[in-house]
């Protein structure tokens, strides 16, 4: 593999694909965001620099890394010509796998034959959605988590016929953002999910039979267990509808009655109360 830092296209300009981006260029890679919605690739755009200029105003960016990260990313609207000359190709588009799958085909038709192919999603099955290609072997899961820019973590997730290569390059590629990664086997939920989504309902259920409040159920795992955030704040930040689908599917997968979404989850999401990104979940955002 080439010194350089690999080129890299991120399809899907949302929460986590715009983060995606901002990390990848500001870590010296030549970043390709690509939408083909109307307005997203502006809108990632202006987050983006949102996101550097209150990283400015801690002291935690310079204007000379803000530019730097401005200078390596190209909005992109067309699909093809974002991946036709990326190294890593990162998927972060909806929680759907016939989604994905369609996009994969797609990408590996129009990726070099020698990228590296990798979704974020947080649940569904890697290998269904590498079966859909003509490279498996090149394609894994790369899980980041939100927001993006500050948290640290990105989950690998290798499935039966995941090769060394496309491992070791996306291993590396995650040291180079700054991020510390973990290897786990494609099996439902993963790691993460696996353990986060037990305790997000867990705490929905303790809210719902009126144990505590939103913030003090929250307010107990940060100061009691150290967590940075409670586990209703970050449903809101991560979306109800996103932790809805997730818990849906581990609930289907693994047959297991912790995994059954309760009823003030499957209401709000039905209201419309998607947390922050709609100013209402389990909090009300200004």
């Amino acid at each position: 593999m080439s010194q350089d830092p690999p080129r890299i296209a991120v399809v899907g300009a949302g929460t986590m694909g715009h983060g995606i981006a901002h990390v990848a260029a500001m870590s010296g890679h030549r970043v390709a965001l690509n939408d083909a919605a109307p307005g997203a690739l502006e809108k990632a755009r202006t987050q983006i620099e949102a996101n550097l200029d209150a990283g400015l105003k801690k002291g935690k960016v310079t204007e000379e890394e803000k530019a730097r990260t401005l200078a390596n990313l190209r909005l992109e609207p067309d699909l093809e010509a974002a991946a036709r000359d990326a190294d890593l190709v990162v998927e972060a588009v909806m929680e759907d796998l016939a989604l994905k799958r369609d996009l994969f085909g797609k990408l590996d038709r129009l990726a070099p034959p020698g990228a590296v192919l990798a979704t974020n999603t947080s649940s569904l099955p890697v290998g269904k959605i590498a079966s859909a290609t003509s490279r498996p072997e090149r394609v894994l899961g790369m899980h980041f988590f939100n927001p993006v820019h500050i948290m640290k973590l990105v989950e690998v997730v290798v499935h039966g016929r995941t090769g060394d290569e496309a491992r070791e390059r996306v291993l590396e590629t995650a040291r180079r953002m700054g991020k510390t990664a973990i290897v786990v086997k494609d099996s439902p939920g993963f790691a993460t999910s696996r353990l986060g989504v037990v305790l997000g309902l867990e705490a929905m259920r303790m809210l719902e039979e009126g144990v505590a409040s939103a913030e003090d159920i929250d307010r107990a795992m940060e100061l009691g267990y150290n967590h940075p955030m409670g586990p209703l704040r970050l449903t809101d930040l991560v979306g109800l509808d996103v932790r809805l689908a997730i818990a849906e599917h581990l609930h289907r997968e693994l047959k297991d009655e912790r995994y059954r979404p309760p009823e003030i989850l499957k209401n709000k999401v039905k209201a419309g109360e998607l947390g922050k990104k709609t100013k209402k979940g389990f909090y009300t955002w200004e």
